[in-house]
């Protein structure tokens, strides 16, 4: 089971590097572009999880598992918010929401997520054994 983990946190770091966000026009974004601190934190809780594969600890993997899947849903609300916020000189409501419309979500976040899942779930399984 420790082998799926570590499978699971290498899901995580690649899956910082995928492209995660597309902005027309701009192109792709992976975790540096969207925002340095969102990356550099999601780079430190994967180093801890490490540090918890390396040392046995199921419980410590988990946890981390848990602060990544709660930075990832951060930062999908703090994108959605973004693009919101961004085309906020428009007058009406609808062509605000429109035109945020346009920030497409890529598949970089479904791999993110695996990767999370595989640390929390076989951790639990781990610690039964």
């Amino acid at each position: 089971m420790k082998n799926i983990q570590l499978l699971g946190l290498l899901l995580v770091v690649a899956g910082s590097f995928l492209p995660l966000v597309h902005v027309p026009i701009i192109g792709n974004w992976n975790y540096w572009k969207l925002d340095h601190y969102l990356a550099i934190t999601c780079w430190i809780l994967s180093a801890c999880a490490a540090f918890g594969l390396v040392n046995g600890s199921a419980k410590v993997v988990r946890t981390f598992g848990v602060f990544l899947i709660i930075l990832f849903a951060f930062t999908l609300v703090a994108v959605k918010m973004q693009s919101l916020e961004y085309f906020s000189f428009l007058p009406f409501k609808s062509w605000r929401e429109t035109f945020a419309g346009v920030v497409k979500l890529k598949w970089g976040w479904a791999v993110e997520f695996l990767g999370a899942i595989l640390m929390i779930l076989l951790g639990n399984k781990n610690k039964n054994k």
